[in-house]
């Protein structure tokens, strides 16, 4: 069946998830923290996870009172799941830098970042793409999150290495590597949302 021309309602949530998403990243990328914003910067990342468990729980009533959905449900659920745990992340990742205090992002941090902007502004196009009906032209966002992802191993790696090779202070080293895999798992995520998406172009496409 997949989704029609016009909008239905599955498609609008997914859009709305996923634009919410993608502001999030946008926000976490460009936001300068300093001592006096940082409270201000987590409070506002705590919003966009706040709406975005709103439209989760309007998705899940939409999904328990239709007789027929455009694609199998169990799909737009994983989906709807997959992109909010990305933006839980988002939040948690937000919570640590302020409860440790971390006014001053490290280079492989900001790096981590930009990465993640990237992964979500590939997940706002493909959940565009679905609700066209051009599953076809997926593919092609779903294999760039995925390297994305592998880049962020990378990165882990080599962020870890150079702190327990740099870094004297344990308390430091405990903090920022929490932080950098927090981060990583983001990735993680987005390479879920990508798995579901090539799982739908698979059964539908």
């Amino acid at each position: 069946m997949i989704f029609r021309k016009k909008k239905d309602r599955f498609s609008e949530l997914l859009l709305q998830i996923s634009n919410n998403l993608l502001e999030a990243g946008k926000f976490f990328d460009d936001f300068q923290i300093n001592e006096e914003t940082m409270k201000d910067f987590s409070a506002r990342v705590k919003e966009y996870e706040t709406a975005g468990d709103h439209f989760v729980h309007e998705m899940i009533k939409e999904l328990n009172r239709a007789f027929i959905t455009p694609i199998e449900r169990e799909d737009i659920l994983a989906l709807t799941m997959s992109m909010d745990d990305v933006l839980d992340g988002f939040e948690e990742s937000s919570a640590l830098l302020e409860m440790y205090n971390i006014t001053s992002p490290t280079p492989h941090m900001d790096d981590f970042v930009k990465m993640l902007r990237k992964c979500v502004t590939e997940i706002n196009r493909a959940i565009e793409l679905l609700s066209e009906n051009q599953l076809i032209k997926i593919r092609k966002h779903a294999i760039q999150i995925k390297a994305i992802e592998t880049n962020c191993d990378e990165l882990l790696r080599t962020a870890i290495k150079e702190l327990f090779a740099l870094e004297k202070d344990p308390i430091k080293i405990i903090q920022y590597k929490e932080i950098y895999e927090t981060l990583e798992e983001i990735a993680d995520n987005c390479q879920s949302v990508a798995n579901t998406l090539e799982t739908i172009i698979m059964k539908n496409a």
